[in-house]
């Protein structure tokens, strides 16, 4: 998984869409899947989103006791 930035072409520059996004193969293409949208944001709220989401991937799983 990953955090996919697209460039908002149509509104203000230095805007972008951001998505939670997992890569798949389907009949051996690449293709994605997206799990979140964030909306629209601008670049300091993307680096603070990409700086978030590598910081959670750092910590280590938890399981729940049964």
């Amino acid at each position: 998984m990953f955090i996919k930035v697209i460039p908002n072409n149509r509104g203000k520059k230095g805007t972008y869409y951001c998505q939670l996004v997992e890569s798949y193969r389907d009949h051996g293409k690449i293709r994605h899947r997206t799990y979140l949208k964030f909306g629209l944001m601008n670049e300091e709220q993307v680096q603070l989103l990409k700086a978030e989401y590598a910081h959670l991937l750092k910590q280590p799983h938890r399981r729940k006791k049964e």
